[in-house]
């Protein structure tokens, strides 16, 4: 789907901004969930959505969901802004293929994502702790967005600001 087109069918620019679901954490989205809404795989954001910033490991409950996910039949590929030298490790971890160097909110790095998963991204959803990347993308390229609270705050001010006009999208 182009994005003109994704866009135009999410009702216009304020929607656009919009995730289609919100959760606490990763660990709240369930495979019931996903199935219900046609959901087959998810493209899953690292930094403050899988793990605290450049932490190299995830929590327990974390691996434990990745387990159960894959379980489930859900597939898993990890999509990050960073560095292959960051995401590699860590998707390797996980046992997970990823993409790097995403570019976020553009779509080229979520596109590659879901050839890699071989789904239409209809049935692929982007899920990440940032509108301005994640939720962007995903509705830019017609993936089901979701949005899960950060783990932790950032520290820097242009963090600060992007959070402050998050909390009023969501409002």
């Amino acid at each position: 789907m182009r994005p003109a087109q994704a866009l135009a069918e999410r009702g216009g620019l304020v929607p656009f901004f919009h995730p289609a679901a919100r959760f606490g954490k990763v660990t709240d989205i369930t495979a019931d969930f996903l199935r219900t809404h046609g959901i087959r795989a998810l493209v899953l954001d690292v930094d403050n959505t899988l793990t605290t910033h450049n932490n190299p490991d995830p929590d327990k409950a974390v691996l434990s969901w990745i387990g159960d996910m894959k379980k489930q039949g859900i597939g898993l590929i990890l999509l990050s802004n960073n560095s292959v030298k960051r995401v590699r490790p860590f998707a390797e971890g996980l046992g997970l293929d990823f993409t790097a160097w995403a570019c976020k909110p553009l779509t080229f790095g979520l596109y590659r994502a879901a050839k890699r998963l071989g789904l239409s991204p209809k049935n692929i959803a982007m899920v990440g702790d940032q509108i301005f990347t994640d939720i962007i993308a995903g509705n830019l390229l017609g993936c089901m967005s979701i949005f899960v609270t950060p783990m932790e705050p950032e520290a820097g001010p242009f963090f600060r600001l992007k959070r402050k006009i998050e909390r009023m999208i969501l409002k």
